[in-house]
């Protein structure tokens, strides 16, 4: 092979390569939080070229305390974003039209994580006691438990007195409250790897109590959804990402480390990831990526049985559609 016929071949490889990027269709995923294995399957599907299979070029962009999905969403930072089901009903309600197009999380990974020490051994002796609370759209489905349990959060003293809680577990380290929220796959390790054993713990699982309310759904803006093309995009993007959470629950430890080879802060580690993974098999496993209408059902019964102040005031309309799962599954 002559020089001149390699460069012409290299030349038109390049070219190809180029042609077939930007014939890619782009497709921005906001994150609900920083880059961990709770979005593992995302990580992984963009890793084994399953949205480049698609003919998808995926930006995934981290969350952090500072970032709201929805309002990136709403302000054309992103097509779609990972959130919790009450927050994003609740902003729904409020004028931003947020519309569920897939499930992948089956089961709820929130708890309460309570000290053995301060007595409580079920949910009616949270009453005079403080527990520590996430704010920023996740205090819904406590407020929720709250309300069904009678229990007011007004710091009286057959109430609960509300902590603000940062996302990290000192409240709990440092005896300021009772209880915190924890998840299953993350934070309740941050306490247990903090020197706290297990058996000095009682922790209350949402999905235990009968609460729970859906998280780490897929939503899109109403109004793009009249748009074929974005349809068509948003059906290969829910194809690819569920065969990356399938992939990655069938093998925890290799998507563990595609996450830590995204982590570009650096703060995660193997031990940690390998194990939150592990754990957040268990709540997207039953899960094709479709929304089950009962799970629905219950979350918007959680959030209306909010007494005087429910996370929302009326039955949602419109608020999912299950056109792109129905597509992407076929």
């Amino acid at each position: 092979m002559t020089v001149k016929l390699a460069s012409m071949l290299l030349a038109a490889a390049v070219s190809l390569t180029a042609m077939q990027a930007a014939a890619a269709d782009k497709v921005t995923l906001q994150l609900k939080w920083v880059t961990q294995a709770q979005f593992a399957g995302y990580y992984v599907a963009k890793d084994k070229g399953f949205y480049e299979e698609e003919g998808l070029d995926v930006e995934i962009k981290p969350g952090g305390p500072d970032i709201a999905p929805p309002q990136v969403l709403a302000g054309g930072g992103a097509d779609v974003i990972v959130d919790w089901m009450p927050s994003a009903l609740a902003t729904r309600e409020k004028g931003v039209p947020l519309v569920n197009i897939a499930q992948p999380f089956k089961s709820s990974g929130m708890m309460l994580t309570c000290l053995k020490e301060t007595g409580i051994t079920k949910p009616e002796d949270f009453k005079g006691k403080t527990l520590g609370v996430w704010f920023f759209g996740n205090e819904y489905p406590f407020l929720s438990w709250m309300s069904t349990l009678g229990i007011k959060t007004d710091g009286s003293p057959d109430g609960v007195t509300v902590l603000k809680q940062g996302f990290n577990v000192d409240p709990l380290l440092q005896k300021q409250a009772a209880c915190i929220s924890t998840m299953t796959y993350n934070e309740y390790w941050q306490v247990i790897d903090a020197g706290i054993k297990p058996e000095e713990l009682v922790t209350f699982k949402y999905e235990d109590e009968g609460v729970a309310t859906l998280e780490d759904g897929l939503y899109v803006l109403e109004d793009k959804l009249a748009d074929p093309a974005f349809k068509e995009k948003m059906v290969k993007f829910v194809r690819a990402s569920m065969k990356g959470w399938k992939y990655a629950e069938e093998n925890s430890d290799e998507a563990a480390e595609i996450v830590l080879e995204n982590d570009a802060s650096g703060a995660q580690t193997e031990q940690h990831q390998k194990r939150m993974m592990g754990e957040v098999a268990k709540l997207t496993a039953g899960s094709n990526g479709a929304l089950d209408k009962a799970d629905y059902d219950r979350t918007v019964k959680t959030l209306l049985g909010g007494g005087s102040d429910p996370v929302i005031t009326k039955e949602p309309e419109g608020a999912f559609t299950t056109e792109i799962t129905d597509a992407a599954l076929k």
